[in-house]
């Protein structure tokens, strides 16, 4: 991605000086966090609930930051991502003669208090909408590329995913999902939840079909990136991962297949109305 000479998003809180975790999950390993986000994403799991299944939750503490330039070099790549988003969607909802309210990034280490319960790295990124705050281990990075993705726009994608959570919550269409799925069976709530998550794919496509069109930011390749990510953390590709096998009944974020048509789909047409995936 063309990113160096974006603008710079001041929404961003790094917390990863602060230790928000629990005993038990401060000793969990690589492969147990990564089964425990195949988890929460197959079975639609809160970070809330994850915490409270892996131990965490004491009060946050602050130390001293020990990062590193790699590190550093993510976090100046995540608030030119973050203010591009802010940029388009300023304009999207300006244009509807609103104003868009942006939502902050947190940046931490293995958990953190957020207004949805204890935010956990196992639980993978997360939009919580009781703060509007978008929330993210770095060590995230590594089980993408486990995963099966990587790249700058593939982390790119993820972010304006989750930014298309924000999008819903302003719109009043995470309420509606939530309200509609607490009167329905499983098998019907999780077909809401995975028109939601597509949607939010949908709403990522949306912003970098205009960040190319006004900034022209995509490279050879990121396109191929951000079509591998969405693949990647498709319900089917998890469930393989997970050694289990394909339960369609059971997604709760779309197929691999439909991940990356809703992203292709808001890409190319640049329009939110494109992006009724719940008709």
């Amino acid at each position: 991605m063309r990113w160096r000479q974006g603008k710079r998003s001041q929404n961003i809180e790094d917390r990863r000086g602060s230790s928000g975790r629990g005993r038990k999950a401060a000793g969990l390993g690589g492969g147990v966090t990564i089964l425990a986000f195949i988890a929460a994403l197959i079975l639609g799991v809160d970070p809330g609930q994850i915490t409270r299944l892996l131990g965490g939750g004491q009060t946050a503490q602050q130390t001293p930051i020990q990062t590193n330039a790699q590190e550093e070099e993510i976090k100046d790549f995540l608030s030119v991502v973050l203010g591009d988003t802010e940029q388009v969607w300023s304009q999207v909802f300006q244009q509807a003669g609103v104003r868009y309210k942006a939502p902050a990034l947190v940046l931490y280490r293995q958990a953190t208090p957020t207004a949805c319960g204890t935010g956990q790295a196992a639980a993978g990124p997360f939009y919580c909408p009781g703060d509007h705050k978008l929330y993210l281990d770095l060590s995230f990075l590594s089980e993408l590329k486990r995963m099966g993705a990587s790249g700058d726009f593939a982390l790119a994608y993820v972010i304006a995913h989750e930014v298309g959570h924000h999008i819903q919550t302003l719109e009043g269409t995470a309420e509606k999902v939530q309200s509609a799925r607490s009167r329905s069976d499983k098998v019907t709530g999780n077909r809401i939840q995975v028109a939601m998550e597509l949607q939010a794919d949908c709403y990522a496509g949306v912003w970098a079909h205009h960040a190319q069109k006004q900034r022209q930011i995509l490279e050879e390749g990121d396109l191929e990136e951000g079509m591998q990510a969405a693949a990647s953390v498709g319900d089917d590709h998890l469930q393989r991962m997970a050694g289990r096998r394909v339960v369609p009944e059971a997604f709760t974020h779309g197929s691999s297949d439909q991940r990356q048509e809703w992203l292709l789909r808001g890409l190319r047409s640049g329009d939110v109305r494109e992006c009724d995936t719940f008709s």
